[in-house]
């Protein structure tokens, strides 16, 4: 329920976009601190809540605000990207 975006990053430790998006989630993390909460759930350890969010592919994420889905997005992106979608919301 924060009032923060929150990005959701849904993720495998079997995915390869998913692992090389780490970095990219980090830097973002950095450079919007106090912006933007990142969070990841990773979909084997957790799998009630993709289904509970309808998600099919991994990377899958998703920015809550409010507790609402306010936008989501599936596959890997760049850290450009990733900084250019989370700007829309923060």
């Amino acid at each position: 329920k924060s009032e923060t975006p929150v990005l959701v990053d849904f993720w495998a430790e079997w995915c390869a976009p998913c692992k090389a998006m780490g970095p990219a989630l980090e830097a973002v993390s950095e450079d919007m601190a106090g912006k933007v909460k990142i969070a990841k759930v990773n979909i084997d350890e957790a799998p009630d809540t993709p289904m509970r969010y309808h998600i099919r592919n991994v990377p899958t994420m998703m920015i809550f605000k409010g507790g609402e889905v306010v936008s989501t997005k599936m596959g890997a992106m760049t850290k450009t990207k990733l900084a250019e979608w989370l700007s829309e919301h923060a």
